[in-house]
Protein backbone atom coordinates (compact mmCIF):
# COMPACT_ATOMS: atom_id res chain seq x y z
CA UNK A 1 0.00 0.00 0.00
CA UNK A 2 1.38 3.38 -1.04
CA UNK A 3 0.56 6.87 0.91
CA UNK A 4 -1.82 8.47 -1.67
CA UNK A 5 -0.07 11.93 -1.21
CA UNK A 6 2.22 12.58 -4.29
CA UNK A 7 5.02 14.73 -2.93
CA UNK A 8 8.09 13.80 -0.64
CA UNK A 9 8.49 13.73 2.81
CA UNK A 10 9.72 17.05 4.35
CA UNK A 11 12.25 17.14 7.03
CA UNK A 12 10.01 17.86 9.32
CA UNK A 13 7.65 15.57 8.03
CA UNK A 14 10.22 12.70 7.82
CA UNK A 15 11.22 12.88 11.00
CA UNK A 16 7.43 12.56 12.73
CA UNK A 17 7.28 9.14 11.44
CA UNK A 18 10.77 7.98 12.38
CA UNK A 19 9.76 9.30 16.08
CA UNK A 20 6.26 7.91 15.71
CA UNK A 21 7.58 4.57 14.58
CA UNK A 22 9.86 4.39 17.31
CA UNK A 23 7.63 5.14 19.81
CA UNK A 24 4.53 2.60 17.98
CA UNK A 25 7.48 -0.03 18.49
CA UNK A 26 7.14 -0.77 14.47
CA UNK A 27 9.63 -1.47 12.07
CA UNK A 28 10.83 1.46 9.13
CA UNK A 29 12.81 2.58 6.65
CA UNK A 30 13.98 5.92 5.78
CA UNK A 31 14.85 6.24 1.95
CA UNK A 32 16.49 9.82 0.99
CA UNK A 33 17.82 10.24 -2.44
CA UNK A 34 21.39 11.20 -2.97
CA UNK A 35 22.32 11.29 -6.21
CA UNK A 36 21.28 10.57 -9.91
CA UNK A 37 18.02 12.59 -11.28
CA UNK A 38 18.79 16.10 -9.16
CA UNK A 39 15.04 16.83 -8.86
CA UNK A 40 14.82 13.79 -6.39
CA UNK A 41 18.53 14.63 -4.16
CA UNK A 42 17.34 15.10 -0.71
CA UNK A 43 13.79 13.99 -1.27
CA UNK A 44 12.53 11.66 1.54
CA UNK A 45 9.94 8.79 1.94
CA UNK A 46 9.46 6.61 4.90
CA UNK A 47 8.51 2.66 4.74
CA UNK A 48 6.60 1.71 7.72
CA UNK A 49 5.57 -2.05 8.73
CA UNK A 50 1.81 -1.74 10.12
CA UNK A 51 -0.37 -4.29 12.11
CA UNK A 52 -0.25 -7.54 10.27
CA UNK A 53 2.90 -6.79 8.92
CA UNK A 54 1.52 -5.03 6.23
CA UNK A 55 4.49 -2.36 5.12
CA UNK A 56 3.37 0.96 3.31
CA UNK A 57 5.23 3.75 1.97
CA UNK A 58 4.78 6.96 3.65
CA UNK A 59 5.33 10.01 0.75
CA UNK A 60 6.63 9.79 -2.82
CA UNK A 61 9.22 10.36 -5.05
CA UNK A 62 6.53 11.59 -7.68
CA UNK A 63 6.96 8.66 -9.84
CA UNK A 64 5.14 5.08 -9.50
CA UNK A 65 7.80 3.21 -10.77
CA UNK A 66 10.62 4.89 -8.33
CA UNK A 67 7.78 4.40 -5.16
CA UNK A 68 7.18 0.49 -5.67
CA UNK A 69 10.90 0.22 -6.09
CA UNK A 70 11.29 2.09 -2.68
CA UNK A 71 8.75 0.13 -0.69
CA UNK A 72 10.39 -3.27 -2.03
CA UNK A 73 13.87 -1.64 -1.16
CA UNK A 74 12.50 -0.99 2.33
CA UNK A 75 10.72 -4.07 2.28
CA UNK A 76 13.53 -6.21 1.90
CA UNK A 77 15.66 -4.30 4.17
CA UNK A 78 13.18 -4.55 7.29
CA UNK A 79 12.92 -8.51 6.50
CA UNK A 80 16.31 -8.73 7.01
CA UNK A 81 15.19 -8.13 10.99
CA UNK A 82 18.22 -6.45 11.78
CA UNK A 83 18.20 -3.91 14.71
CA UNK A 84 19.70 -1.46 11.97
CA UNK A 85 21.04 -1.77 8.57
CA UNK A 86 22.16 0.83 6.06
CA UNK A 87 23.52 1.02 2.65
CA UNK A 88 23.09 2.93 -0.77
CA UNK A 89 21.73 1.26 -3.53
CA UNK A 90 20.31 2.54 -6.52
CA UNK A 91 16.30 2.88 -8.09
CA UNK A 92 15.37 3.21 -11.62
CA UNK A 93 11.79 3.57 -13.42
CA UNK A 94 10.24 3.12 -17.17
CA UNK A 95 10.73 6.17 -17.96
CA UNK A 96 14.66 6.82 -17.63
CA UNK A 97 14.64 8.35 -14.31
CA UNK A 98 17.50 6.86 -11.86
CA UNK A 99 18.33 7.63 -8.27
CA UNK A 100 21.01 6.78 -5.52
CA UNK A 101 19.31 6.60 -2.16
CA UNK A 102 20.63 6.03 1.10
CA UNK A 103 18.77 3.39 3.08
CA UNK A 104 18.10 3.70 6.77
CA UNK A 105 16.20 0.71 8.52
CA UNK A 106 15.94 -0.06 12.10
CA UNK A 107 14.20 -3.01 13.68
CA UNK A 108 12.84 -2.48 17.02
CA UNK A 109 14.55 -4.79 19.54
CA UNK A 110 12.14 -7.67 20.07
CA UNK A 111 10.22 -8.16 23.34
CA UNK A 112 9.85 -12.08 24.92
CA UNK A 113 7.00 -11.65 27.14
CA UNK A 114 6.84 -14.77 29.64
CA UNK A 115 3.71 -15.42 31.02
CA UNK A 116 4.60 -17.24 34.05
CA UNK A 117 7.60 -16.99 37.01
CA UNK A 118 7.90 -20.86 37.56
CA UNK A 119 10.74 -23.37 36.41
CA UNK A 120 10.96 -22.45 32.63
CA UNK A 121 10.82 -19.07 32.69
CA UNK A 122 14.13 -18.99 34.47
CA UNK A 123 16.30 -20.66 31.48
CA UNK A 124 14.01 -19.18 28.98
CA UNK A 125 14.87 -15.91 30.14
CA UNK A 126 18.41 -16.16 30.39
CA UNK A 127 17.98 -17.60 27.05
CA UNK A 128 15.91 -14.29 25.65
CA UNK A 129 18.01 -12.26 27.04
CA UNK A 130 21.43 -14.12 25.15
CA UNK A 131 19.16 -14.01 21.51
CA UNK A 132 18.75 -9.96 22.23
CA UNK A 133 15.56 -9.66 23.67
CA UNK A 134 14.08 -7.07 25.62
CA UNK A 135 12.86 -10.02 28.33
CA UNK A 136 9.62 -9.51 30.39
CA UNK A 137 8.57 -11.82 32.99
CA UNK A 138 4.54 -11.67 34.51
CA UNK A 139 3.40 -13.20 37.30
CA UNK A 140 0.86 -12.79 40.37
CA UNK A 141 3.13 -14.22 42.77
CA UNK A 142 5.19 -11.40 44.92
CA UNK A 143 7.38 -14.21 45.90
CA UNK A 144 7.64 -15.36 42.09
CA UNK A 145 7.85 -11.98 40.48
CA UNK A 146 11.43 -10.89 41.82
CA UNK A 147 14.49 -9.42 39.78
CA UNK A 148 16.08 -11.88 42.12
CA UNK A 149 14.83 -14.51 40.11
CA UNK A 150 15.18 -13.06 37.10
CA UNK A 151 18.84 -10.98 36.74
CA UNK A 152 18.60 -11.02 33.09
CA UNK A 153 15.06 -9.56 32.74
CA UNK A 154 14.76 -6.22 31.55
CA UNK A 155 11.28 -5.59 33.41
CA UNK A 156 9.90 -8.17 36.07
CA UNK A 157 6.46 -7.22 36.86
CA UNK A 158 3.34 -8.72 39.20
CA UNK A 159 0.30 -8.31 37.11
CA UNK A 160 -3.50 -10.06 38.06
CA UNK A 161 -4.12 -12.68 35.45
CA UNK A 162 -7.51 -10.99 35.10
CA UNK A 163 -6.02 -8.19 32.73
CA UNK A 164 -2.03 -9.25 32.50
CA UNK A 165 -1.18 -7.07 30.28
CA UNK A 166 -2.72 -3.68 31.37
CA UNK A 167 0.69 -2.65 32.03
CA UNK A 168 2.70 -4.76 29.16
CA UNK A 169 2.41 -3.24 25.48
CA UNK A 170 1.86 -5.79 23.39
CA UNK A 171 3.42 -4.92 19.67
CA UNK A 172 4.34 -6.09 16.41
CA UNK A 173 7.61 -7.42 17.75
CA UNK A 174 6.68 -9.27 21.01
CA UNK A 175 6.93 -12.53 21.58
CA UNK A 176 4.37 -14.20 24.09
CA UNK A 177 5.04 -17.67 25.75
CA UNK A 178 2.47 -18.71 28.07
CA UNK A 179 3.50 -21.11 31.18
CA UNK A 180 1.86 -19.92 34.48
CA UNK A 181 1.14 -22.45 37.14
CA UNK A 182 -2.27 -23.33 35.95
CA UNK A 183 -3.98 -24.00 32.66
CA UNK A 184 -6.65 -21.54 33.27
CA UNK A 185 -4.80 -18.41 33.68
CA UNK A 186 -2.85 -19.51 30.48
CA UNK A 187 -6.00 -19.69 28.51
CA UNK A 188 -7.39 -16.35 30.28
CA UNK A 189 -4.34 -14.96 29.10
CA UNK A 190 -4.26 -16.50 25.33
CA UNK A 191 -8.23 -15.64 25.36
CA UNK A 192 -7.22 -12.01 25.94
CA UNK A 193 -4.44 -11.63 23.79
CA UNK A 194 -6.41 -13.37 20.64
CA UNK A 195 -9.07 -10.20 21.23
CA UNK A 196 -6.49 -7.62 20.80
CA UNK A 197 -5.99 -5.65 17.76
CA UNK A 198 -2.18 -6.24 17.53
CA UNK A 199 -1.03 -10.13 16.51
CA UNK A 200 2.17 -10.45 18.09
CA UNK A 201 4.09 -13.15 15.64
CA UNK A 202 4.95 -15.53 18.04
CA UNK A 203 2.30 -16.84 20.41
CA UNK A 204 3.06 -20.37 22.29
CA UNK A 205 0.94 -21.80 25.25
CA UNK A 206 1.71 -24.94 27.48
CA UNK A 207 -0.52 -27.84 28.09
CA UNK A 208 -1.94 -31.20 27.19
CA UNK A 209 -3.39 -32.26 24.30
CA UNK A 210 -6.60 -32.49 26.19
CA UNK A 211 -6.56 -29.24 27.52
CA UNK A 212 -5.34 -27.60 24.48
CA UNK A 213 -8.11 -29.16 22.13
CA UNK A 214 -10.86 -27.91 24.69
CA UNK A 215 -9.21 -24.26 24.91
CA UNK A 216 -9.24 -23.89 21.14
CA UNK A 217 -13.54 -25.46 21.18
CA UNK A 218 -14.29 -23.10 23.84
CA UNK A 219 -12.31 -20.06 21.67
CA UNK A 220 -13.84 -21.07 18.67
CA UNK A 221 -17.40 -21.30 19.83
CA UNK A 222 -16.90 -17.81 21.26
CA UNK A 223 -16.34 -16.48 17.40
CA UNK A 224 -12.62 -16.37 17.44
CA UNK A 225 -11.39 -17.37 14.01
CA UNK A 226 -10.08 -20.07 12.91
CA UNK A 227 -6.87 -18.67 10.95
CA UNK A 228 -5.91 -16.61 14.35
CA UNK A 229 -6.19 -19.93 16.50
CA UNK A 230 -4.08 -21.50 13.85
CA UNK A 231 -1.03 -19.56 14.50
CA UNK A 232 -0.84 -19.82 18.16
CA UNK A 233 2.23 -22.55 18.99
CA UNK A 234 0.40 -25.19 21.64
CA UNK A 235 1.62 -27.58 23.19
CA UNK A 236 4.50 -24.38 22.90
CA UNK A 237 8.15 -25.52 21.52
CA UNK A 238 9.71 -27.84 18.95
CA UNK A 239 9.23 -31.73 19.92
CA UNK A 240 13.14 -32.79 21.28
CA UNK A 241 11.87 -34.95 23.42
CA UNK A 242 12.49 -32.09 26.25
CA UNK A 243 11.58 -33.40 29.95
CA UNK A 244 13.18 -30.85 32.01
CA UNK A 245 12.54 -27.45 32.36
CA UNK A 246 15.84 -26.16 30.93
CA UNK A 247 15.19 -28.84 27.93
CA UNK A 248 11.39 -27.52 27.69
CA UNK A 249 13.19 -24.08 27.84
CA UNK A 250 15.42 -24.78 24.56
CA UNK A 251 12.32 -26.71 22.74
CA UNK A 252 10.67 -22.99 23.00
CA UNK A 253 13.57 -21.01 22.38
CA UNK A 254 14.26 -22.82 19.69
CA UNK A 255 11.07 -22.60 18.14
CA UNK A 256 11.26 -18.65 18.47
CA UNK A 257 14.09 -18.79 16.50
CA UNK A 258 12.66 -20.90 13.60
CA UNK A 259 9.61 -18.41 13.69
CA UNK A 260 12.10 -15.21 13.79
CA UNK A 261 14.36 -16.27 10.93
CA UNK A 262 11.95 -18.73 9.30
CA UNK A 263 14.05 -21.91 8.67
CA UNK A 264 12.69 -25.45 8.40
CA UNK A 265 13.45 -27.18 11.68
CA UNK A 266 15.01 -29.98 10.55
CA UNK A 267 18.16 -31.42 11.32
CA UNK A 268 21.12 -29.26 9.54
CA UNK A 269 22.66 -32.76 8.63
CA UNK A 270 19.48 -33.80 7.20
CA UNK A 271 19.17 -30.66 5.24
CA UNK A 272 22.51 -31.16 4.14
CA UNK A 273 23.19 -34.50 3.04
CA UNK A 274 27.02 -33.84 3.48
CA UNK A 275 28.27 -37.77 3.60
CA UNK A 276 25.42 -38.53 1.41
CA UNK A 277 26.70 -36.35 -1.21
CA UNK A 278 30.07 -37.51 -0.53
CA UNK A 279 30.02 -41.63 -1.28
CA UNK A 280 27.83 -40.34 -4.05
CA UNK A 281 30.67 -38.24 -5.52
CA UNK A 282 33.43 -40.96 -4.61
CA UNK A 283 31.66 -43.83 -7.04
CA UNK A 284 31.79 -41.17 -9.77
Amino acid sequence: MTDPGNKPLTVVEATAEVLDARQARHPMALIVGVSGAQELVGKRVVVRQARGGIKHLVGSFGDPDLDAGALALGTQRLEERRASTKGVYELKSASGSTVQVYVEAHYPQPDLVIVGAGHIAQPLCSMGALMGFRVIVVDDRPDFATQERFPEADRVVRVDFRDPFADIPIHSTSYIVLVTRGHKYDFECLRHLLKTEVEPPYLGMIGSRRRIRAAFSQLQGEGLPKDRLSRVRAPVGLDIGAETPVEIAVAVAAEIVLQWRGGTGKPMAEQERILERFFKDSEL
